[in-house]
């Protein structure tokens, strides 16, 4: 097999086969690091490599790229492009997906080695992590926005428009025929307006909760689904995959039912009629930390709990949005529930993220966990 190096020659670096040095330092790091062959045959890969495609080292060396990811992936036009035109190249937003490896969103940058025609060195990075707590915490402003209106809309809105569901009920004692149907119109037009703005007053909850605890996310989930079951989604198959091993949430246990409660209801309604599916998974994953506003040290988000539903998805042009306030893809609807969802996810310092394509929508959660003290998990753990 080839003799390659990590860096041109010129650099003073000699191949890795031969500086255990240079290999222990391709090997610290934390993104996956490929060494593609002229004839697509893979080099080298790092530790991490490893960890992503879920194969050995040597396993690697007897394949391809193209045996590790679908054929038709963006990556391997990449590696062509950078192999015929002798420069580095970058693409974001990849989607690397398999049975093998899950799914992941990558950005892949690659570059040609110097000393060797035709090979290409592939450094494949995570953006899922960092863009679902990016976008978390783009959703808590959003939230933030709406608690202060719902503030002002309460108090100058509210009062007045009870003066005139009085004055229509009065009027309606001393009219007749359509006279009636128009007084009537008003007090149900005025119920309406008022039950709007109580649903945007849940946003002007305080953002720090004191009545937290160790919360069993399963017990939370078989409440939520129990509900759905017996009622608005009893026309749908559900799917059940969890870690029974996961440890407490930090959480508020009637909170967090209202989170998933509205989340499976979201998904119920999505779901098509005949042949709807909603999957519930939950898993630990380790690494995942997030600096909250005001806190000392980053707390760790390794509790997840995915919502997937089988439906026509969410198009394009409201999926970036579908957290922020008065967007809704339902006839009829206030755009208040996804909201709502992303400030108690946000107020138990979690995240949460979207993806969506047609017939695979996923709403991701990532939770804290309960130290022994009953508190958030942190960067001592």
């Amino acid at each position: 097999m080839t003799d390659i190096t990590a860096i041109p020659p010129d650099n003073g670096v000699t191949p890795i086969k031969d500086d255990p040095d240079g290999a222990a330092v391709l090997n610290a790091l934390p993104d996956p690091v490929l060494v593609i062959g002229p004839d697509g045959d893979i080099l080298y890969a790092n530790n991490a490599a490893e960890q992503l495609f879920r194969h050995s080292r040597t396993h690697m060396r007897e394949r391809t790229l193209a045996d590790l990811i679908p054929h038709d992936s963006p990556v391997l036009l990449l590696v062509e492009r950078v192999r015929q035109g002798e420069s580095s190249m970058s693409q974001h937003g990849v989607r690397l997906e398999t049975p093998r490896i899950g799914e992941h969103l990558v950005r892949v940058d690659g570059a040609p080695m110097a000393d060797q025609s035709g090979s290409v060195v592939l450094t494949i990075k995570e953006q899922s992590v960092a863009g679902k707590i990016d976008r978390s915490l783009t959703h808590r402003d959003s939230t933030r926005s709406i608690s202060a209106m719902a503030a002002v809309l309460a108090h100058e809105i509210k009062n007045p428009l009870s003066g005139v569901r009085g004055a229509a009920q009065l009027l309606e004692q001393s009219v007749s025929g359509d006279d009636t149907q128009l007084t009537r119109l008003i007090v149900e037009e005025t119920d309406r307006v008022v039950a709007l703005i109580d649903r945007m007053e849940a946003f002007t909850g305080d953002t720090e909760f004191d009545d937290r605890s160790p919360v069993n996310i399963h017990e939370v989930l078989e409440r939520v689904l129990t509900l759905g079951k017996a009622g608005f989604a009893r026309h749908l198959r559900f799917v059940e995959t969890y870690d029974p091993s996961l440890p407490p949430v930090h959480g508020n246990r009637d909170r967090l039912i209202q989170v998933f409660l509205n989340l499976v209801k979201n998904a119920a309604e999505a779901a098509p009629e005949e042949g709807g599916e909603i999957t519930v998974t939950t898993a630990y994953q380790h690494g995942v930390r997030l600096q909250a506003p005001g806190g000392d040290m980053p707390m760790q988000l390794p509790l997840v709990v995915t919502i997937q539903d089988n439906g026509p998805g969410i198009p394009d042009d409201l999926r970036r949005h579908i957290f922020d306030p008065f967007v809704t893809t339902k006839p009829g609807g206030t755009g208040l529930g996804l909201p709502l969802v992303a400030k108690l996810i946000g107020d138990h310092g979690g995240v949460i993220d979207l993806d969506s394509r047609p017939r695979r929508t996923v709403f991701r959660i990532m939770l804290p966990i309960a130290r022994d003290d009953g508190q958030e998990g942190t960067n001592n753990e």
